[in-house]
């Protein structure tokens, strides 16, 4: 996919490893990835299919290891301290000189940008598989450039009813679908779930 790998700094002095793409055009894509402590890392499939479905948008991608994870310093912070990691990955972008710049999460990926959206300016935000039965959400969140949350009709950890009802508390005007039979991992649906990004945004 084109990617190099990169360093970037924290705020806090953390270093994460990411993968950036350039991409053809002035906007770029900040994606994120699912929890650190199940497993989750930056080569994960569905965020993959993320960075697939941007480049084939023209834009440039950086993915990053959250810190604590693969080579990235620190330690977990509970969706904290990861929050200054996205914004270091905005920042990363901007000195590319980027100008337009949107956020695609996965899981906890997700969770870590309802929470921290207010704090930064960004034109677009997609999400995939909110965990809403397996993390807390904040019910006073707004994600006004929420354009697009997709998730799979038999996720456990992301049931269309509760993402549903969260993405009309983040942005009525946002899309909303649904994977019949894909679970929280997208095994044998990520096609299906590339399509869907790719019409979306």
């Amino acid at each position: 996919m084109n990617e190099k790998p990169v360093k970037i700094q924290t705020n806090d002095q953390i270093i994460l490893e990411g993968l950036f793409s350039p991409g053809s055009t002035a906007k770029g894509v900040v994606i994120t990835h699912p929890h650190p402590l199940y497993g989750g890392d930056m080569r994960n499939i569905v965020v993959e299919t993320l960075v697939q479905a941007f480049q084939k948008k023209g834009y440039a991608t950086l993915r990053f290891n959250f810190r604590g994870v693969g080579r990235s310093s620190g330690t977990y912070e509970n969706g904290i301290g990861e929050q200054a990691d996205v914004m270091a990955g905005i920042a990363f972008l901007q000195e590319q000189g980027i100008t337009k710049i949107d956020l695609a999460g996965y899981s906890f990926g997700t969770w870590v940008i309802a929470h921290m959206i207010h704090k930064v300016p960004v034109d677009g935000v997609i999400m995939v598989s909110p965990p809403a039965a397996m993390m807390p959400f904040d019910d006073n969140v707004s994600v006004p450039q929420l354009t697009l949350a997709v998730t799979g009709g038999a996720d456990e950890f992301a049931p269309p009813g509760l993402v549903e009802a969260l993405v009309r508390k983040w942005q009525p005007k946002a899309a909303f679908e649904m994977i019949d039979g894909a679970d929280h991992f997208f095994s044998g649906y990520t096609n299906k779930l590339l399509k869907i990004i790719q019409e979306n945004f």
